[in-house]
C-alpha cells in the first residue's frame, strides 16, 4: 500500500507548469522590456558604485545591451576604444544634475548603460 506523500507524488506526475515556466522572449525583446526612462536622481547611486556607462547615441542601447549580456568582449572593446562607451567624471556628473538631465537607461547587471534624451526643440 502506497503511502499519503506517494500517491500526492503519482496523482501529479503527467502535471506540466508550462505557463510559469515557458519564456519565449528572445534576448533583445527582454533587453527591450527592461529599457526605461529615468532621470540623473535615479541614476547617481550607480554612477557613485562605478556601474554607470554611457552609451554614445550614435549607438542602439539595446544591441550593447545584447553585447554585454553575450560577453561580446570585442565589441564592446571596440566601442570603449573609440570613445562610444565611457564611465562618466564628475565634470558629467555634475552637469546632469544642474541640468535636470533624462536618459534612456537598461541595467545588465552588474552595469547600467545610459544614453541621454534630447528634449525636442520647439519651433
Amino acid at each position: 500500500m502506497a503511502s499519503d506523500e506517494e500517491e500526492k507524488n503519482t496523482n501529479n506526475e503527467g502535471m506540466e507548469y508550462g505557463i510559469l515556466g515557458d519564456d519565449t522572449e528572445t534576448d533583445l525583446e527582454k533587453l527591450e522590456k527592461y529599457t526605461g526612462e529615468v532621470d540623473w536622481k535615479y541614476l547617481e547611486k550607480h554612477y557613485q558604485s562605478g556601474a554607470l556607462l554611457y552609451i554614445d547615441p550614435s549607438l542602439d542601447l539595446v544591441a550593447v545591451g545584447k553585447a554585454f549580456a553575450d560577453d561580446d568582449s570585442k565589441s564592446v572593446a571596440k566601442w570603449k576604444k573609440s570613445g562610444d562607451i565611457v564611465q562618466p567624471s564628475t565634470p558629467h556628473a555634475y552637469y546632469w544634475e544642474e541640468s535636470d538631465s533624462r536618459f534612456k537607461a537598461l541595467v545588465v547587471s552588474p552595469f547600467v548603460l545610459i544614453q541621454p534624451i534630447e528634449e525636442e526643440q520647439s519651433e
